[in-house]
């Protein structure tokens, strides 16, 4: 799945969109006193600030290595996209339960419910607007891949956390809306508070899949199989090798990856052509593919059957 994290603009149109439905959700639970209203207000300003921590992310993932940081600071953007799902699971998430659960114990009945109907309706146009942008790219980005496996193979969070996110908000939305028309229809302020427990699960389980996600890029996580296997046929190619064996890659940000392999060098050649074979290959690689940063080629022999052993252990 290719990466489109140079692009920032979907991530400015979110933040945007939600900026203005936090003010206006806030002014409308003010004057309606909906629990569900409140709480979506909450809603957008996390994803807001989630937003800004994105773009944080992004920029600071571009520094150049240094001294302490040889390999970058890539990974800069899987965690605070790690801090993101974590947001929205404690402020989201926790908040909206909380507050659900405070207007079912202590119900208040909701006025002027036309103006919490006319600021859903403006948030759900909003938010709607924002997920077409994210759906765009994020669709650009997957390629042939299904939507499901596109977020698991997918090295940028953002593309996929903000087209989560808005999902989420949209679903919460909707949640909101039915328990204000459900309090108004029964006179059952109950049913406000409710809502604000479906919004809080919703963004639980939105939470919960951003946070594995997250996760897994943090700790480390393979390039793209089919990557592996062309690194692996540029380096058994050569003339000088006799066999490769197991080539590790490691994404420290969309476009950085690490690559590092093993070859059995035929016993018949110098240092010298060694030499010479490996800087092929490197130069090779990186013309092909510019995000593997750095190759590191380690001389091992009978390379290509400990990787069979491997395989057939795994098997």
């Amino acid at each position: 799945m290719s990466a489109g994290h140079e692009n920032n603009r979907t991530l400015l149109i979110a933040l945007a969109a939600n900026l203005g439905i936090a003010v206006s959700k806030f002014v409308a639970a003010a004057i309606t006193g909906s629990s569900a209203m409140l709480t979506e207000g909450v809603h957008s300003v996390v994803d807001s600030a989630n937003q800004l921590l994105l773009l944080w992310g992004r920029k600071q993932s571009k520094k150049p290595p240094d001294r302490k940081h040889p390999f970058g600071y890539g990974r800069e953007l899987y965690f605070w996209s790690f801090v993101v799902a974590l947001l929205v699971f404690a402020l989201g998430a926790g908040v909206s339960v909380y507050e659900g659960v405070v207007h079912i114990r202590h119900p208040e009945p909701a006025v002027s419910p036309l103006i919490a109907y006319s600021v859903l309706l403006i948030a759900f146009l909003l938010e709607g607007g924002s997920t077409v942008s994210a759906f765009k790219e994020f669709r650009a980005a997957k390629g042939e891949l299904g939507w499901i496996a596109a977020v698991r193979e997918s090295k940028d969070p953002p593309t996929f956390i903000v087209l989560l996110e808005n999902g989420a908000a949209m679903a919460g939305i909707v949640a909101a809306a039915i328990g204000l028309a459900l309090s108004q229809a029964t006179g059952n302020p109950v049913f406000d508070g409710a809502a604000s427990i479906v919004i809080g699960i919703i963004l639980g389980v939105t939470a919960t899949l951003l946070a594995k996600e997250s996760k897994a890029l943090l700790i480390g996580e393979a390039a793209d199989p089919e990557l592996v296997e062309c690194i692996r046929g540029v380096a058994a190619a050569h003339a000088g090798i006799a066999g490769v064996g197991v080539v590790l890659t490691v994404h420290s940000a969309p476009d950085q990856i690490t690559a590092m392999l093993s070859a059995d060098f035929v016993d018949t050649i110098s240092a010298g052509e060694v030499e010479r074979i490996v800087a092929e290959i490197e130069a090779e690689v990186a013309a092909r593919w510019p995000q593997v940063r750095r190759m590191f080629i380690r001389p091992e022999q009978g390379a290509a059957e400990r990787l069979a052993a491997i395989r057939a252990d795994e098997a």
